[in-house]
C-alpha cells in the first residue's frame, strides 16, 4: 500500500504541477512562463516526486514508465494494474483540483475545439501548431523510447543513482522543450487522460494516440536496454 500510495501522490504532483503552470502561468501577458516554463516545471515534478518518494515506490507515475520497466525485467507483470490504476487515479484527482481553481476565476471556460484546452495533448487541429497523427506518434514514441533509456540508464545499479532524479528530472524537461508545439507533450497515458475528460469532444477521441505511442515506445526502450545496452557484471 506505501508503494501504491507514492505512486499516486508522485502522479498527482506530475499533473498539478505540469498542468497547472501550464493553466495559470504560461499565459499572463508580460509575466507568463511561457513553453519553457512549462517544460522546466513537469521536469521539476518529476525530480521532485523522484527524491521524496521515489525509494519507496520506484519513483513511476506513469503508465509508459511502469510498461518501460516490465519490458526491461525490472518490475513485475502482477504490479501492472494496481501502479497504473493508482496513477490514474492520482492524474484524475490532480486535474479535479485543477478545474476546481481554475473555475474560480470569473469567465473561466473549457474549449475543446482549441489546442492545449485544459493542457491537454492533441494532434491535427488540437496540436499545438496543428501537426499530423503521424507527425504526433512518432514525436510521441520517439520521445517516450528515450525517456525510458535515460530513466533504466540512471537507475542502473552501475550508475551513480544519487544523480538519477536530476537525470530524469532534466531529460523530460527536455521532452516538453522539443514537443509542446506538437502534441503539448504527452509521454505519459495518465497524464493525457485526465486532462482530456476535462477538455471532452476531440480530446476524447484523440486520446487513443496518448496511450499507444508512450506505451510503445516505452516497451521498446525496456528491451532494447535490457538485450543492447544493460551490462551483466563489471
Amino acid at each position: 500500500m506505501k508503494k501504491l500510495f507514492a505512486e499516486f501522490f508522485g502522479t498527482f504532483w506530475l499533473v498539478f504541477g505540469g498542468c497547472g503552470s501550464a493553466l495559470f502561468a504560461a499565459g499572463i501577458p508580460g509575466l507568463g512562463i511561457g513553453y519553457a516554463g512549462v517544460a522546466l516545471a513537469f521536469g521539476l515534478t518529476v525530480l521532485t516526486m523522484a527524491y521524496a518518494v521515489g525509494h519507496i515506490s520506484g519513483g513511476h507515475f506513469n503508465p509508459a514508465v511502469s510498461f518501460g520497466l516490465w519490458a526491461a525485467g525490472r518490475f513485475p507483470a502482477k504490479n501492472l494494474v494496481s501502479y497504473i490504476t493508482v496513477q490514474l487515479i492520482g492524474g484524475l484527482l490532480a486535474a479535479v483540483a485543477l478545474y476546481l481553481i481554475a473555475s474560480g476565476k470569473e469567465g473561466f471556460i473549457i474549449d475543446s475545439t482549441k489546442a492545449g484546452a485544459f493542457a491537454a495533448n492533441g494532434f491535427e487541429n488540437l496540436s499545438p501548431s496543428k501537426y499530423s497523427l503521424l507527425a504526433a506518434f512518432v514525436a510521441e514514441f520517439v520521445l517516450t523510447f528515450f525517456f525510458l533509456i535515460i530513466i533504466l540508464g540512471a537507475t542502473d545499479k552501475f550508475a551513480n543513482s544519487a544523480f538519477a532524479g536530476i537525470a530524469i528530472g532534466l531529460g523530460l524537461t527536455l521532452i516538453h522543450l522539443i514537443s509542446i508545439p506538437i502534441t503539448n507533450t504527452s509521454v505519459n497515458p495518465a497524464r493525457s487522460t485526465s486532462q482530456a475528460l476535462f477538455a471532452g469532444g476531440q480530446y476524447i477521441s484523440q486520446l487513443w494516440l496518448f496511450w499507444a505511442a508512450p506505451i510503445g515506445g516505452a516497451i521498446l526502450a525496456g528491451f532494447t536496454y535490457k538485450f543492447s545496452l544493460q551490462r551483466d557484471k563489471n
